[in-house]
């Protein structure tokens, strides 16, 4: 039975392209693209499994050793944290710059500090394990640091686009436009 109405993901599908929309405030940080099904399936699973320590929290802390309940309590916290910082990470843009969101470190690059963003063709990490496979890689290259290798922001084989290469082009497109418009007013 369809729904007379639309919501804002639908009407995106609809149209094919993860456009911001035309009220969005562009100094708030944002993700171009949606999370990968990797990403999401992952965190889901952990916080699947903080229920379940949360469950056996209660189930200690009532059996008599609050010191235990809060210990699984902590526990948990710590997965659903891990949880929404695994849903955190990737690349964000605002008007002030370029952010790299890892799992324990955030890197940001003002706009008048990046050089280049372009897509690359060349070895990638499988879901960010140490394994290689050639793929595409989006990279920053900043001014500020001449010597270093460039920073790869997004590929092709991460947990937001594997499988999804449609997905991949859409998103480097959007953060290389990002960077085009963003650039030449610094």
């Amino acid at each position: 039975m369809p729904l007379p109405f639309l919501t804002a993901d639908r009407a995106f599908e609809e149209a094919g392209e993860d456009l911001a929309l035309p009220f969005d405030d562009r100094d708030q940080w944002r993700r171009p693209y949606r999370p990968g099904p990797w990403r999401v399936a992952a965190a889901a699973l952990l916080l699947l499994l903080a229920s379940y320590v949360l469950f056996a929290a209660v189930i200690i802390a009532v059996a008599g050793t609050p010191s235990g309940g809060a210990v699984c309590l902590g526990i948990a916290a710590l997965v659903i944290v891990c949880a929404l910082r695994l849903l955190r990470m990737g690349a964000w843009v605002s008007a002030y710059g370029l952010r790299r969101v890892r799992f324990l470190s955030t890197s940001t690059a003002p706009w008048a500090q990046v050089q280049a963003v372009r897509t690359v063709q060349q070895p990638v990490r499988w879901l960010g394990l140490p394994r290689t496979v050639q793929g595409q890689a989006l990279i920053l290259v900043r001014g500020d640091r001449a010597g270093d290798e460039p920073t790869p922001l997004l590929t092709t084989h991460n947990a937001d686009f594997l499988g999804r290469p449609d997905a991949f082009d859409r998103a480097a497109d959007g953060v290389e436009v990002w960077a085009d418009e963003y650039r030449q007013h610094v």
